[in-house]
């Protein structure tokens, strides 16, 4: 009788600590709703920055103020860029830590990330500082104003991330970010790779397009 009281125990243990290890439910397309919900985020981000490139290609040309080849400085625009797209891999590395269970390596990586956005932001900061004093100010010309608008929003979304990426170190400091939340920590990966890869496209679209 003993046992088998012992035994009934053991099992409500493991009913207890079942919701603990199953956070997100799949949806029909095999994946949770979280990071469908993330899918779906991205998509219309895909619509949003399709229209401020659309935007900056129809006003390419200023009318007024210094052009492009003027001002810009592609081997400094370039290394900032190498900077963010590296951040990429250690999101990777971030993510293959906390599914391994090694929350040390999972909060360097994260941290590692964090600030190679901060540094790509630090550039992009001093190339505005730049232009403005070159005389592209936002208001100079519609293709100031397009360039201002497409590559300061897509630097939001970098410091948006970077805030994430933060609140994941101290969730993971405060043992709030175990393995089975691991997931987690891939949506936010999902997030910093899809502005990488967008940066991708402006850089290609703004700098070296002529």
């Amino acid at each position: 009788m003993a046992e088998a009281l012992t035994a009934r125990e053991s099992i409500k243990a493991a009913d207890a600590h079942a919701p603990s290890a199953h956070i997100e439910h799949d949806t029909n397309t095999g994946i949770s709703n979280t990071k469908l919900g993330m899918w779906l985020f991205l998509a219309s981000e895909c619509l949003l920055f399709g229209g401020l490139i659309t935007t900056y290609l129809l006003y390419k040309r200023p009318l007024e103020g210094p052009t492009p080849e003027e001002i810009f400085d592609i081997p400094f625009t370039s290394t900032s860029s190498f900077v963010l797209l590296m951040s990429s891999l250690t999101m990777v590395l971030a993510v293959s830590a906390i599914e391994r269970g090694d929350h040390e390596r999972l909060r360097i990586w994260i941290g590692a990330t964090a600030l190679l956005g901060a540094t790509f932001i630090a550039g992009q900061i001093y190339e505005f500082t730049v232009f403005v004093r070159e005389g592209l100010g936002f208001t100079t010309s519609r293709f100031s104003s397009a360039f201002y608008t497409l590559t300061g929003f897509h630097g939001v979304h970098v410091t948006i991330g970077i805030i994430m990426l933060m609140s994941l170190v101290l969730l993971s400091l405060r043992g709030k970010l175990p393995e089975h939340r691991s997931e987690t920590v891939e949506i936010v990966g999902l997030y910093w790779h899809f502005v990488d890869v967008v940066w991708i496209f402006i850089f290609a679209v703004v700098y070296l397009v002529p």
